[in-house]
């Protein structure tokens, strides 16, 4: 494999001259760090390894559905590349062009709060590192590509429904300005999977897919867990080193003594960033185990994810957790920092002192605080986020949740209508219960007058508080529903409800005319129906 591809293969996957052979790869990652010297594709325990070869399984009847323009563009695809066959043939497993070394990697993590063992991709199955044409690494990652030495007992296959949602989120939250995993494609097989949706016995034929996911790097706390629960602490030193030196060069100049604790803290500045984005503009992850979270900052793996409609902290879209709500949407702060506790007990065999860790974690505590008040004056339109700014935020919150009232609606109401115009009648379309409406009518007239105050004492002028505020508060979010409605066509053969949703998403902030209904609240007739409230990791 040391050159690429090996030559037996080269009839099999249909490696031929082409203009996407010209990409340029940079397998850094599999030079440098072990890999599993057992080629066999079986599921298996790995051990003091990093990752495993194996080649995607071939399909039958590949066809793409979608793509993100902007990041074909950074990959050096053009346009007549993308619609071609060839790329379908690619990017869905089918074939390889030269410099593609595809591996498994092989990680660990805690799920639900509980120590998993080994993990792994289970279906995930990176084709390489392509240098874009930004100059930087992409890593291409095929998820649903087939089976892998860690998918246990599952097929490696995904659904056409939790690929379209993986794919939009993906773009959805890059246009959102929240760090995140990008989506190259996303390409249907042309074969059926057996899932069970709800885990209740009754298994259904579903259309299969493969989606390109593309990310600097997909390396998770787990990749960390893995090696140091299994007392290979060589191999996490390995680790350590090699992520820092490719992925935070800032750090190479540290002094030998505080680069690894420099890097943690580096690590949970960048996480408490991400979840303040989460919560900025409603995002639920879903399914925060230490697997799922990248050492990047990065979001990453859109399972059984959710957007908030009416305000509540307690919403968790994933079945899995209905019952514990560990991962609800106003616990997701708390989650990051117990994660990342995890991460620093993996990593403490490389420090004689946990005094940097605890560095590292009071860095997110603080971080995080500073990002929330950023949230609270750019979402209210203050010029700075006062003790009592804090408090004003809270009470609008608690009414929010008392009044059934639409989140994004509610802040982009703020944004648009000046703070001396604001009546209660300019929330009507934000709300989803006439009677709790009314129950909280006068808490909402209370909190307007103190907001009107407030405003009144901020030096913002209209015009630049309008331009603060619509930089934040989004017009335009990935609604369950409106995921849902475009898989839902798609499953009937027409796919140009995914192209329609993510044109809007690419530009969330922007009034677009003849684009209103994506702006519209949950509709009646999605707020208990399957793919809109609740998901589960059937995918």
């Amino acid at each position: 494999m040391a050159g690429g591809i090996p030559t037996s293969l080269h009839g099999i996957y249909g490696i031929r001259p082409d203009p996407m052979a010209n990409l340029r790869f940079d397998n850094s990652f599999l030079g440098a760090l072990p890999g599993d010297p057992d080629h066999r594709n079986s599921v298996r325990e790995v051990r003091g390894a990093l990752w495993s070869e194996v080649m995607p399984t071939l399909v039958a009847a590949p066809k793409l559905l979608a793509h993100s323009p902007e990041m074909a563009a950074i990959l050096g695809f053009s346009e007549e590349e993308v619609v071609s066959a060839e790329f379908a043939q690619l990017f869905a497993g089918n074939r390889l062009v030269d410099g593609m070394r595809p591996y498994a990697s092989n990680y660990g993590g805690h799920q639900f709060g509980q120590w998993a063992g080994q993990l792994g991709d289970g279906r995930a199955i990176t084709l390489g590192t392509v240098i874009g044409t930004d100059g930087a690494g992409w890593e291409l990652q095929l998820k649903g590509a087939g089976k892998t030495p860690y998918s246990r007992h599952a097929d490696g296959r995904a659904v056409l429904r939790s690929s379209v949602r993986e794919f939009l989120c993906s773009e959805a939250m890059h246009h959102l300005g929240i760090p995140t995993t990008r989506a190259l494609s996303l390409v249907t097989t042309g074969e059926d999977v057996l899932r069970d949706m709800f885990y209740d016995g009754h298994p259904e034929l579903e259309p299969g897919a493969v989606v390109c996911r593309v990310a600097p790097s997909f390396l998770r706390f787990g990749h960390f867990e893995l090696p140091s629960a299994r007392g290979e602490i060589e191999l996490l030193r390995t680790l350590v080193d090699y992520t820092i030196d490719h992925h935070f060069p800032e750090l190479k100049s540290a002094s030998p003594e505080h680069r690894v604790g420099d890097w943690f803290a580096e690590i949970c500045r960048r996480t408490a960033r991400l979840v303040a984005g989460w919560m900025r503009v409603g995002f639920v992850h879903g399914v925060l185990n230490t697997d799922n979270m990248s050492i990047l900052g990065l979001t990453i793996d859109y399972g059984p994810y959710g957007w908030i409609d009416d305000y509540d902290p307690d919403f968790t879209p994933n079945t899995t957790d209905a019952q514990g709500r560990r991962y609800r949407f106003g616990w997701q702060p708390r989650v990051a920092y117990w994660n990342l506790t995890q991460l620093a007990r993996a990593l403490s065999p490389l420090f004689d002192d946990v005094a940097p860790l605890q560095a590292g974690l009071d860095a997110f505590a603080a971080t995080y605080a500073e990002a929330e008040r950023g949230n609270i004056a750019g979402k209210l339109g203050l010029a700075e986020c006062r003790d009592d700014d804090l408090v004003l935020m809270a009470d609008l919150q608690s009414w929010m949740h008392a009044a059934e009232t639409d989140m994004t609606i509610v802040f982009r109401t703020l944004s648009d209508i000046p703070a001396d115009a604001l009546t209660a009648d300019a929330f009507a379309d934000a709300h989803y219960d006439a009677a709790k409406r009314d129950a909280a009518a006068e808490r909402l007239q209370a909190w307007l007058q103190r907001y009107r105050q407030r405003i009144a004492d901020d030096p913002l002028d209209a015009a630049s508080r309008r331009v603060r505020m619509r930089a934040v508060n989004p017009k335009y979010i990935l609604r369950n529903w409106l995921a849902q409605r475009a898989i839902e066509r798609a499953q009937q053969g027409d796919a140009s409800g995914i192209g329609e949703l993510l044109d809007v998403m690419r530009h969330p902030y922007d009034d677009q005319p003849g684009n209103e209904e994506f702006a519209g609240k949950r509709p009646e007739w999605a707020r208990d129906r399957a793919g809109c409230s609740m998901l589960s990791c059937s995918s």
